[in-house]
């Protein structure tokens, strides 16, 4: 006989819906409801972080909890980098309107 653990009697561990949820509303976070997706999924990829993480390998879904953080961040990264276009470019072209003349005759 060998040592060698009997991994056919072994059931997977169960995977937290948590994650699964963060996953899912990280996914819908890009197509369908941008900023209250991507707020749900950074939510609850923290608590399935903190289940999985205080269920001592009784649950699995680490990585699904980490793209669904990933997926959550990065939506809101690029949603606040559009939100300070969208409010910087009119006042950018306030300015080369209001001052167009001094800024582009100041050169020789």
């Amino acid at each position: 006989m060998s040592d060698a653990p009997d991994i056919k009697n072994k059931a997977p561990t169960p995977t937290s819906s948590f994650s699964m949820t963060s996953l899912i509303m990280g996914v819908l976070g890009w197509t369908l409801i941008p900023i209250v997706g991507a707020i749900i999924a950074v939510i609850t990829g923290y608590i399935a972080k903190k289940d999985i993480r205080q269920s001592n390998g009784l649950l699995g879904g680490d990585g699904i909890a980490t793209a669904g953080l990933i997926l959550g961040y990065s939506n809101l990264a690029l949603g606040l980098c559009a939100c300070l276009v969208l409010l910087l470019f009119p006042a950018l072209l306030a300015g080369i309107w209001t001052f167009g003349d001094k800024i582009f005759n100041a050169v020789p």
